[in-house]
């Protein structure tokens, strides 16, 4: 049987490596992709400093409270792998939708899954902090702050015990367990890549406190060598910084007050044969980088994009020479100051009033739909096993289908760092997701924020109810948006509101020297809005559902009110030629 099988189809074999080569493609793609923000304290309304982050990969979408803790003379730290870093690895333990499983971490990570195997060990300090943590760390009980994104490095190292420990993912989380001030945090995260190595893709952490903001970039250079090697530029206190998952760092300038890199940074690119002095500076993106992932402008259009809604004045191109061009600087100064409703819009972003615009054209369909399924047209295979030869590629946006969660944090220098940092969580992609405040103070997160399992639907999560809407609204976008951001809105004009008079009584009873009864007020207030914005979430879904059920619009005013497609989608699907009479269409 198995001769026959050979001989009658010979293409099997070809077909099964091209399948598999596809999944495992389809698989790698969602964890590159990220959009991270950073504005200074004078480029804010209100003095703060915010870091902005949009985890655009479907995996763990729980935002989980770490609490601080005490610990042992000679205790060890375990340092886990990181999913994020090159994809789930099961022998490291978890699951594809559950990054760690260590309840001694967080209560939320002792769940029921294969538990998490160190890749090693570090030595635990006396004391650790309370801190926000999702794929990677987010912020700390002193509003040291954290966003992310995931660059193309010219070496993606595995990881190796002994060897190679840590990626991005655990440094932050080390880095907000430990620091009070973002160069603390960057000092911390480099230490531990020189002692311990670096694994994994290149990477961009934003590092904020209630001061200051800087850029940390870094990446392994050699498959088989341990440390790795990293650079950090501040952001001016009045500008804007944005990157989207490729280096933004350019000259490393020897000495200079706002820079920090690792000792080996100038002899490990001069070994690799990557750079030599006779070159002039060491321009990190061109150096160390290797371009942008999958496709030309995937990250350029982002940061062009994100640029020119805050500094319209620029008149900035879209369209550039190469990958490593200049022609976005490293921050601009945006042309007003910015709040955090401003910097969620930019996540929010479809290219909608550009020549991008995804809520056009045919691939939009007939109610202007912007998700863009990813994989590519080559990715369709003959039954011959032979792909297929359309190539192409759709603009990438910085509002993605696939994202899991997106966040703006504040951090603000004249309150206690309790009441003073701000994460504002968005479940799942920022165009239809509401922002919920969560303090820095916080005793604990709400439960629906740190449950969450994207393979399975559970009424208790905040991230299921705003994923099944979210994939509601692709079947009528043009109608259902419209329903979705009257509720956003509404939430979010009344959250808003509510955060002066809160963090009034906040601070009062933290003069008074009640600390713990404003952590609670702010903690009851968080699981007050959380539980609320779940119950209306799903009551939305069941609205949309109704109003739009069988693809007509259904209201008291009338029941199957017609919804027609658009005369331009007609036209060009080829509605004209249907069976208008008994004659073929050729003979008519």
């Amino acid at each position: 049987m198995m001769k026959a099988t050979k001989r009658r189809f010979p293409q099997l074999s070809a077909w099964r490596a091209v399948l598999v080569l596809v999944l495992a493609l389809a698989l790698a793609a969602p964890a590159l992709a990220c959009t991270t923000i950073l504005v200074g304290k004078k480029a804010t309304a209100d003095g703060s400093v915010i870091v902005s982050h949009s985890d655009d990969g479907l995996g763990d979408a729980r935002l989980v409270y770490v609490p601080a803790k005490d610990h042992a003379p000679g205790s060890m730290r375990p340092v886990y792998y990181s999913h994020c870093a090159l994809d789930f690895k099961p022998q490291w333990g978890g699951t594809e939708s559950h990054r760690l499983v260590d309840a001694s971490r967080a209560p939320a990570y002792g769940t029921n899954d294969p538990k998490s195997v160190p890749l090693g060990f570090i030595p635990q300090v006396a004391h650790t902090y309370a801190y926000f943590d999702a794929n990677y760390g987010i912020m700390n009980e002193h509003q040291v702050s954290i966003g992310e994104c995931t660059d193309r490095a010219k070496v993606d190292a595995e990881p190796e015990p002994g060897k190679r420990i840590f990626y991005s993912a655990e440094l932050s989380r080390v880095a907000l367990e430990r620091s009070k001030t973002a160069r603390e945090a960057i000092k911390i995260m480099g230490e531990l890549i020189e002692k311990y190595g670096y694994y994994g893709t290149g990477e961009t952490l934003l590092v904020a406190d209630a001061n200051e903001g800087w850029v940390m970039e870094m990446c392994a250079y050699d498959e088989n060598g341990t440390a790795g090697v990293w650079v950090a530029q501040r952001v001016p206190d009045d500008a804007f910084f944005v990157a989207a998952n490729q280096f933004r760092i350019r000259d490393v300038r020897k000495g200079a007050r706002d820079m920090m890199y690792s000792s080996n940074i100038f002899s490990a690119a001069q070994a690799k044969g990557w750079w030599k002095p006779a070159d002039g500076p060491l321009d990190w993106t061109r150096v160390y980088g290797a371009g942008e992932f999958h496709h030309p402008y995937y990250s350029l259009r982002r940061v062009w994009r994100a640029q020119s809604l805050v500094a319209p004045s620029l008149k900035l191109s879209p369209w550039v020479k190469d990958a490593f061009t200049r022609d976005y600087a490293f921050v601009i100064k945006p042309d007003h100051k910015l709040d955090v409703k401003d910097i969620f819009a930019i996540h929010r972003d479809n290219y909608e009033g550009t020549e991008f615009d995804l809520t056009k054209g045919m691939a939009a369909g007939p109610f202007g739909d912007p998700d863009r399924f990813e994989g590519g047209a080559e990715a369709m295979s003959t039954k011959e096993g032979e792909l297929s030869p359309v190539k192409g590629e759709f603009e990438r946006p910085l509002n993605i289908y696939r994202c899991v969660y997106a966040y703006v944090n504040q951090s603000r220098s004249w309150l206690p760092p309790a009441i003073g940092g701000v994460t504002w969580f968005g479940p799942d992609r920022p165009n239809t997701a509401v922002l919920l405040p969560m303090h820095a103070g916080v005793l604990d997160l709400p439960r629906p924020m740190q449950l969450s399992d994207i393979l399975k639907l559970d009424r208790g999560s905040m991230w299921s109810a705003f994923n099944y809407v979210a994939n509601q609204a692709q079947l009528k976008y043009s109608y259902m948006i419209k329903d979705i951001r009257a509720v956003r809105e509404k939430y979010e004009a009344r959250f808003f509101g509510l955060q002066k008079p809160l963090e009034d009584k906040a601070l009062a009873l933290w003069k008074k020297g009640d600390t713990k009864a404003a952590q609670t007020l702010l903690t009851m207030h968080a699981d007050m809005l959380a539980q609320e914005v779940l119950a209306d979430w799903w009551a939305l879904s069941e609205q949309l559902y109704i109003r739009y059920n069988d693809g007509y619009l259904n209201t008291k005013a009338g029941v199957a009110q017609a919804v027609f497609y658009p005369t331009w989608w007609l036209k060009q699907v080829g509605y004209e030629q249907g069976p208008l009479s008994y004659k073929k269409p050729s003979e008519r």
